[in-house]
């Protein structure tokens, strides 16, 4: 009875694994990015451009303090003064990559390489806030403490390894990189049933 049983829990379980793996993990990781992070980055973002739909295409000056200030410091405040290499290079791909990469998780396109960039971004993002905003060693946490509330070594390591998740799982099924793999995929399925059954006739 006892081998019966765990015959049964070792075949449903392997299903779910093998399901799991198919679809499901990565799914599940982009309605948890999307549910809890992707208005948080495109609220972040748009505190960066200018105002109305013509702003979506201007950096504002709260992007360099946010993103830049060592450099608009030593500029005397003035933003024009700042040098677009490399610190207005930063600004601008820093802006927009808070608009672009989210929406590529959340559709699943190019999902792993958006979320490995996502990684990226996050790692600096929390550099510029400990040593360029310098927040205090709360807002910072610490790893192996009592406290789970910490923003940067407490969230933000779950947000990382939400995005390792989508690097090695894919973004699942139900998704945009899905469905141009299966269209690359049925000419040369279709090439190999009609060789199989030009060797049959």
């Amino acid at each position: 009875m006892r081998e019966q049983a765990t015959r049964i829990y070792d075949k449903v379980t392997s299903r779910l694994e093998a399901a799991g793996d198919r679809w499901l993990l990565g799914l599940a990781a982009r309605l948890v990015f999307a549910a809890t992070l992707l208005f948080y980055f495109w609220n972040s973002a748009r505190t960066k451009i200018g105002d109305g739909y013509l702003g979506l295409f201007t950096v504002s000056d709260n992007a360099y303090y946010q993103i830049a200030l060592p450099a608009v410091e030593a500029a005397g405040g003035d933003v024009s003064q700042v040098a677009f290499l490399p610190w207005g290079l930063m600004v601008w791909a820093g802006t927009y990559a808070e608009f672009l990469l989210p929406l590529l998780i959340v559709v699943g396109l190019a999902t792993r390489l958006a979320a490995a960039v996502m990684i990226a971004f996050v790692s600096v993002q929390s550099l510029v806030d400990i040593f360029v905003h310098q927040v205090g060693a709360d807002t910072t946490g610490a790893p192996f403490d009592r406290f789970s509330d910490g923003l940067i070594l407490d969230q933000r390591l779950f947000w990382v390894f939400l995005f390792t998740v989508l690097i090695v799982k894919g973004a699942g099924a139900l998704s945009l990189d899905a469905a141009i793999l299966k269209r690359k995929a049925a000419p040369a399925r279709g090439a190999a049933i009609s060789s199989r059954n030009a060797q049959l006739s």
